[in-house]
């Protein structure tokens, strides 16, 4: 009979199984369903009793000379006995090979038998595996690659999952024990509470039709020692949080819930057994949608732990760099992959959080449009074209998950709109281009910064929740998400040029002003632009913002042949 883990190089080609010599012999024992035949107790050392099945006279009195032994010394004996009876064939050899050890102790683990509560998860059960499969197949994943490693594991199973453990802290098993005339439990005759009695602990709780001084007593009972293992517990957190048995009205409006997010080491664990939890309990998935985080890496691109000693609680780097700074940063690790730790990012969040303070103190400081003004000029409807593209970008990242992406592209947006947009259009913004050129204005940043402020408010909570209270009702988070199509209607058909354009002359106007070693508040004499002629129409259409934005004295735009806008400035 050939088996996995046998050595065709060591041994007769025999195959022994010993149980419960080592993990392989557990695995041959459970698949070949062979009877149980314990040896060692808890305390390490020889049974008293034989095993089942030793029934020769010659053997048990063998036996009885190993009982008692610790293992090593049995070991030790069984030699001893086999060279007496002339049964040893040559001297014992010694051999290395890896063993379990306890993580204090100096001696090799051994395996002893206990009861246990186990809860089937498809490792013995082809069809529940195959159910449990398709569960994964049912779940949207984010990545969707990480459902590899689920399929992985439930594969993999050769064992139902072991809820029980032996400590004493946890949630214990609600189970109670009738005693016999020799206060012995009888294991197969449970006491269960009715649903009803939940939570149980039965170390402390009566079960029906006993007295509490009936606890230990022949004829009595006794609870169950066995405390429950911490993910059997955690795996009803949707259960939980959803009012499972008590608030039965938002279980049912909540369950199955939406989103999962978890990191990806604990796919086998906490994912894996809530939703086998699930699948026996509720016949469905908990939730809809898995969210797979990486691992936070530290400065050796190790993972940060805190059985190491490497991790950093948070409170400090609240104190530091603010909440919507630390956000930021986190908003920085890719769904699937590992984050460095680096408070450099956090840095940059801090200078983000503030210059939307800033810049929305400087807009609201211009005043308000007349009511009912609209975006008539080509720069500010420019403008608010490519902000509907950045909405349509933002929210089409967020339904895929790519919460990254869409921060990304807002922040991007965002420093143009505050670099070039702005300065080229503060001038009319302060009404030195007439009223209704500073209504055009007004109106835009206002509606810019009203959607801006909302595809921030996923990352940056704080900030964007006090900005918006200075000028409009409610929290931001109870606002509507932006649509590009609102803001789109603004923009009256204008595309993006028209800001491209006048970003592209202004950046020229202050290169040669830098170069030159003199303040971006120079005075120009003149500038020239070369550009065909659809480009150069374009940049008529904003001169005067260029202008007033580059303090140019003179303007003049010549048609080239070339797609390229060419500046020439005169200091």
């Amino acid at each position: 009979m050939g088996r996995d883990h046998a050595d065709p190089e060591k041994g007769t080609g025999l195959v022994m199984v010993c149980t419960f010599g080592d993990l392989t012999n557990v695995v041959w024992w459970r698949e070949l369903q062979l009877p149980t035949r314990p040896i060692v107790g808890r305390d390490g050392r020889i049974l008293a009793d034989p095993p089942p099945g030793l029934d020769d006279p010659a053997g048990r009195e063998a036996y009885a000379q190993l009982a008692g032994a610790t293992v090593r010394t049995a070991r030790q004996r069984v030699v001893e006995m086999l060279r007496s009876a002339g049964d040893l064939d040559g001297e014992p050899v010694e051999v290395v090979h890896a063993v379990k050890f306890y993580e204090r102790g100096d001696k090799p683990l051994e395996i002893v038998t206990t009861r246990q509560w186990y809860i089937r998860n498809g490792g013995r059960d082809h069809d529940l595996r195959e159910a449990l499969l398709e569960r994964g197949r049912q779940l949207a994943w984010h990545p969707e690659f990480m459902r590899a490693r689920y399929e992985s594991w439930v594969t993999g199973l050769t064992g139902d999952w072991l809820i029980s453990r032996q400590r004493f802290h946890g949630v214990p098993i609600p189970v109670w024990y009738p005693l016999d005339k020799h206060a012995e439990p009888v294991h197969d005759k449970p006491i269960l509470p009715d649903e009803s009695m939940l939570p149980v602990d039965p170390g402390i709780d009566t079960p029906p039709g006993y007295e509490a001084a009936q606890r230990g007593m022949p004829n009595g009972f006794i609870g169950d020692l066995d405390v429950m293992d911490t993910w059997a517990t955690s795996s009803l957190t949707p259960q939980i949080a959803g009012g499972w048995g008590r608030d039965d009205d938002l279980f049912h409006r909540v369950f199955p819930m939406d989103l999962r997010p978890q990191a990806h080491e604990i796919i086998r664990t906490w994912l894996f057994a809530t939703v086998v939890r699930s699948h026996l309990e509720h016949h469905t998935l908990p939730w809809r949608h898995v969210a797979i985080s990486g691992w936070v890496l530290d400065p050796d691109r190790k993972k940060m732990s805190k059985s190491k000693g490497k991790a950093v609680t948070p409170l400090g780097l609240l104190d530091q760099y603010g909440s919507d700074a630390v956000r930021y940063w986190a908003a920085s690790g890719r769904l699937g992959t590992d984050t460095a730790f680096d408070t450099g990012q956090m840095k940059v969040g801090r200078r983000l959080a503030v210059k939307i303070l800033n810049v929305n103190r400087f807009v609201l400081g211009l005043g308000a449009a007349t009511p009912g003004a609209t975006v008539t000029h080509a720069l500010d409807r420019s403008m608010l074209a490519e902000l509907a593209a950045v909405v349509d970008e933002a929210t089409a990242a967020l339904d895929g998950y790519e919460y990254t992406r869409a921060l990304e592209r807002a922040e991007q947006f965002f420093w143009r709109f505050c670099d070039d947009y702005i300065e080229l259009a503060k001038a009319r913004g302060y009404g030195e281009r007439g009223q209704a050129a500073a209504d055009s204005a007004r109106t835009a940043m206002a509606e810019a910064l009203s959607v801006m402020l909302r595809l921030f408010a996923p990352f940056l909570p704080y900030v964007t929740e006090e900005v918006w209270s200075w000028w409009r009702e409610g929290s931001i988070h109870r606002a509507e998400w932006p649509t590009a199509d609102t803001v789109r209607e603004l923009a009256a058909g204008v595309d993006g040029t028209p800001l491209a354009v006048a970003s592209q002359v202004i950046a020229a106007i202050r290169k040669a002003k830098s170069e030159a070693k003199l303040s971006v508040r120079a005075e120009v004499a003149a500038a020239l632009v070369r550009a065909d002629a659809g480009l150069a129409e374009v940049l008529r259409s904003v001169a005067d913002d260029v202008c007033a934005a580059g303090r140019v004295a003179s303007l003049d735009i010549e048609i080239g042949d070339g797609p390229e806008v060419v500046t020439r400035v005169r200091l």
